[in-house]
């Protein structure tokens, strides 16, 4: 069993994970074989029925830096990636998938930069996307290094430019990551989330690809539409109404009204939301469509 000081790391890193046994070992060994040592690895299992709860345990009984936790239903995936954030205790926290990859380097190269520049709230590298086998099938480019004072150019950028959500997987100052509402029960609850922290401070993408996102995942095959994926989000309202695009707007609002910011500042961010309106507002009146839809089918 490696060793370790029992005293609060400085980085937590958690694994928050369901039915992930097909490429659960190699995201075990990328997160363990890190250059950087000072770190705790979380691991929330979300009420798997596979073999990933062994696949874990195993681990955890090597490594002591490893604490497994197995929920007793499944509670979605928003909740499950948000209860492991409320069990770290490191000054830099990362979330991490069980289908993905990272590079050596990665957390030590994100730590040196949090550690230099206070006014940075997130550091996260450059993406290359693989199979399931592992190869490389394209690097991705993220187009998110919000290097800017002003919280509102921030946002625009972070509006105009996120597609994929692969900052998420960075690295993240605990402190101002307390200050927002993590993920909400909806469809893209992540972007919200990114861009709350847009609004807390700096974020720098580093030049390296240091994350491999594993690009497999059937789910939009499976789950088409935001409304289908409320299922992964929410399964105790598996059925019911939803308004995933208004959830969305106003996870935004919401963010904007949370986060600390002279009056003015705070109407320029609101203002910046036509960038919004312009990518995803016609999803509002889908929304209503559709719940009228399911209403007169009774």
């Amino acid at each position: 069993m490696t060793a370790i000081d029992h005293k609060a790391p400085r980085v937590s890193l958690a694994l928050c994970i369901y039915n992930a046994e097909e490429f659960l070992v190699p995201a075990f060994d990328a997160l363990l074989a890190q250059t950087y040592r000072g770190f705790e690895l979380i691991v929330t299992d979300n009420c798997s029925t596979d073999r990933t709860e062994e696949i874990s345990r195993a681990y955890a009984a090597r490594d002591a830096r490893i604490r497994y936790y197995r929920n007793a239903s499944n509670i979605g995936a928003p909740r499950n990636f948000n209860f492991a954030f409320t069990l770290a205790r490191g000054e830099y926290f990362r979330w991490a998938a069980g289908n993905d990859l990272c590079a050596p380097e990665l957390i030590e190269q994100c730590v040196k930069v949090l550690d230099a520049r206070p006014e940075v709230v997130l550091c996260y590298p450059k993406t290359t996307l693989i199979d399931e086998k592992g190869a490389r099938i394209r690097d991705y480019e993220d187009l998110l290094d919000l290097q800017l004072d002003l919280p509102r150019d921030r946002l625009a950028r972070l509006l105009w430019n996120i597609r994929m959500c692969n900052a998420t997987f960075g690295l993240i100052r605990t402190s101002a990551m307390k200050q927002t509402k993590c993920f909400g029960l909806y469809p893209d609850s992540d972007v919200v989330f990114l861009g709350e922290m847009s609004l807390h401070g700096q974020w720098v993408e580093l030049p390296e690809h240091l994350f491999f996102r594993r690009f497999h995942d059937i789910s939009i095959q499976k789950y088409p539409s935001p409304y289908d994926r409320m299922v992964i989000f929410d399964p105790g309202k598996n059925g019911y109404l939803s308004f995933p695009r208004w959830q969305f707007f106003l996870g935004y609002l919401a963010a904007i009204h949370r986060v600390p910011m002279s009056w003015s500042e705070r109407m320029h961010c609101y203002a910046k939301m036509r960038i919004w309106m312009w990518r995803w507002g016609r999803g509002l009146a889908e929304d209503f469509t559709v719940a009228a839809k399911s209403l007169l089918r009774g």
